[in-house]
């Protein structure tokens, strides 16, 4: 940014993809839990009281943060279930290759799950009802989305497919935390490798648990 002031609709907004840039590269470095509104205000050359006047709060970059890269799994999402499940086979089959294209794809894409696992308890927690509501609009559109791209390959979903989805992301997040612990963890594990069937590999775990998810999303003849 070479403008010192933003004047311009334009200008206002090169500066908002500056901060959800530099956000988007700390959580590549670190977990959402250390992402401080004092380091993205360094690392973007702005004072934080600047950055306040385009996000409200730190949270509130995080969630608009979520959408963009939530699209991106989506756009991503097209070509996986094109080319990784067989529309001519049975339904079980096909459910295990969406199973597998799904818990590929999540695992691929941690700064989402990491995101999605802080959305509930830390990320809605300190920004206004008008952020709340702009961006659970925003998600339900996604979602509507991303259960439309699912009924394609797996039309025996139905109605469920939002619910499915819905699940499926929240499983990841949730999953996320265990397949990278923190180093005293790691540590744990080390000395004592029994402890390490607690480390949960993301991929395999995902796997699991959304073929257990979609066994029971789909609706019984």
């Amino acid at each position: 940014m070479t403008f010192q002031r933003a004047r311009s609709e334009e200008q206002r907004e090169v500066r908002r993809r500056a901060i959800l840039g530099a956000a988007a590269a700390m959580l590549e470095e670190m977990p959402v839990a250390d992402v401080s509104l004092n380091e993205l205000s360094r690392r973007v050359g702005l004072a934080k009281s600047n950055v306040l006047r385009y996000f409200d709060s730190r949270e509130g970059v995080l969630l608009e943060l979520m959408q963009s890269v939530l699209q991106d799994w989506i756009d991503g999402l097209v070509d996986d279930l094109a080319t990784g499940v067989d529309a001519g086979l049975p339904l079980v089959d096909r459910g295990e290759q969406l199973s597998a294209v799904l818990a590929r794809s999540l695992a691929a894409h941690r700064v989402l799950c990491d995101l999605l696992g802080a959305q509930g308890g830390v990320l809605e927690r300190n920004v206004t009802a008008e952020v709340v509501a702009r961006h659970k609009r925003a998600a339900l559109t996604q979602l509507t989305a991303a259960a439309d791209l699912l009924r394609r390959h797996l039309p025996e979903l139905g109605a469920a497919a939002e619910t499915f989805c819905f699940q499926s992301m929240v499983l990841a997040g949730a999953l996320a935390p265990y397949s990278s612990p923190p180093p005293g963890v790691r540590a744990a594990y080390e000395a004592e490798p029994a402890l390490a069937v607690l480390h949960l590999e993301l991929q395999e775990s995902l796997q699991l648990g959304i073929r257990t998810m979609l066994l029971g999303a789909v609706p019984r003849s």
